[in-house]
């Protein structure tokens, strides 16, 4: 093979980005990975509609199956996003013996399974770098670089929008949730709608692929315990550099002997963590495993050309393979491990922040107290916060280890209680 052809489907952020180093790079790309990779066609759903990269026209068709069906065209890079129609085009491109590059974390997080399973049977390759953490190499660090490591944890900050966020919600006087939003919007870090972002089902699909890869086993979106950032106040992250903390929305998991525990929710970190000073729209994965220890990676996990760099090197690996007659020389993730059980939220023991909104009255405290102690909740600290309006009082709290169930019976008792006037805020805590 002297060349490999591309058929590039989707021309959006990434799409234009992938379009115009294609071309842009022929030669540089070609030096590198030893062959030219040409992009050969590109599926558009609107011809007419403006796009950042200037493209021949004879490149650019509105149908797939201009790709799918040329004999010419050896590798497909899907970028279109969504679950549906992209699991279909790509089965149809596996069943082709077309290898495929993709960036779609939701497809692959909720389809995975059965993508990497018909690779596996037709003897194709299914890269997938760009789909979590943009330009950082996290997928070919699980799948190649830590291969002989039996992991034991692995952190992500895994979305740009919510880290960008609370960093704002960080400095300073600290802005509103609602006023950092605005700002993350004003300058492209968020979307119009950012819900997926923002109630971090976004981080779980990401999660869900790292998980298959560190630890054997395939976890469905839906199976993983996510919590959001919108309750956070500028007060709670204040609150919690008082106690030494920075606030991060993380994806988590854990293993212990043959069992797992998987979840996404805002999390203190100490100060001194690797990941607590990982600020704006940066991303970076932690990762602990019996032969290396801790190890950080650390960079831009989003945007057009961290994740062009992404799919770029995919496209490279896939290249070499078809030269060198080497396809699935890393062969697709498939569970490999017997995980017995996964952990439910509510056997997790961990330490807890607690902030509640009282009425400033004798006794509350104690009342909160005994509440807590009635549930094996031991108090490390409390601080009585200056009044705000209406005669309420913020009184924080960190906790000494406790189980997650107690916890979550607890503040409902609590939040019954007269004296409170908003629901108590929970924030976990994580050591390191």
């Amino acid at each position: 093979m002297d060349k490999v052809n591309v058929g590039l489907i989707g021309l959006g952020t990434v799409g234009s980005g992938v379009a115009k180093m294609l071309l842009a790079r022929r030669e540089f790309i070609a030096r590198r990975a030893g062959l030219p990779i040409v992009l050969k066609k590109v599926c558009v759903r609107d011809r007419r509609r403006a796009r950042a990269v200037r493209l021949d026209p004879r490149l650019v068709t509105t149908r797939v199956s201009d790709i799918l069906d040329d004999p010419e065209i050896h590798v497909v890079v899907e970028l279109m996003g969504g679950i549906h129609p992209a699991k279909e085009i790509l089965l149809k491109a596996l069943d082709k013996g077309k290898p495929v590059v993709t960036a779609n974390k939701a497809l692959l997080a909720h389809e995975g399974a059965a993508l990497f399973q018909r690779a596996k049977k037709k003897g194709v390759d299914l890269y997938f770098e760009a789909s979590v953490a943009g330009g950082i190499p996290i997928i070919k660090s699980l799948r190649e670089g830590l291969i002989g490591n039996d992991l034991e944890t692995l952190y992500g900050i895994l979305n740009g929008t919510t880290n960008f966020i609370l960093t704002e919600m960080s400095r300073g006087e600290g802005r509103s949730f609602d006023s950092a939003l605005k700002e993350a919007q004003s300058r492209g870090y968020a979307e119009r709608n950012p819900s997926l972002d923002l109630r971090g089902i976004d981080t779980a699909h990401k999660l869900s692929i790292l998980t298959l890869l560190g630890f054997g086993r395939a976890i469905a979106p839906g199976d993983i315990y996510v919590e959001g950032i919108p309750g956070i106040t500028a007060n709670d992250v204040r609150y919690a550099h008082d106690f030494g903390y920075t606030v991060k929305l993380l994806g988590i998991a854990k293993r212990e002997g043959d069992e797992l525990e998987v979840r996404v929710h805002p999390t203190l970190l100490p100060k001194n963590h690797l990941l607590s000073n990982v600020s704006g729209v940066h991303n970076a994965v932690f990762v602990r495993g019996d032969l290396i220890g801790e190890l950080v990676l650390y960079g831009q996990g989003a945007g057009r050309l961290p994740t062009t760099s992404a799919v770029l090197a995919d496209l490279v690996d896939v290249a070499r393979n078809l030269r060198y007659h080497s396809p699935q020389r890393v062969p697709p993730p498939v569970p490999h491990r017997r995980i017995r059980r996964i952990r439910k939220m509510g056997e997790i023991e961990g330490r807890f922040y607690f902030r509640f909104s009282c009425i400033d009255r004798p006794g509350v405290l104690a009342r909160i107290a005994r509440i807590l102690g009635a549930h094996r909740i031991s108090i490390a600290s409390v601080s009585q916060k200056d009044r705000r309006r209406e005669q309420i009082v913020p009184v924080v709290m960190m906790t000494h280890e406790a189980k997650e169930r107690d916890v979550e019976e607890a503040l409902a008792e609590i939040d019954r209680m007269g004296v409170i006037r908003r629901k108590s805020v929970c924030i976990r805590v994580e050591r390191g």
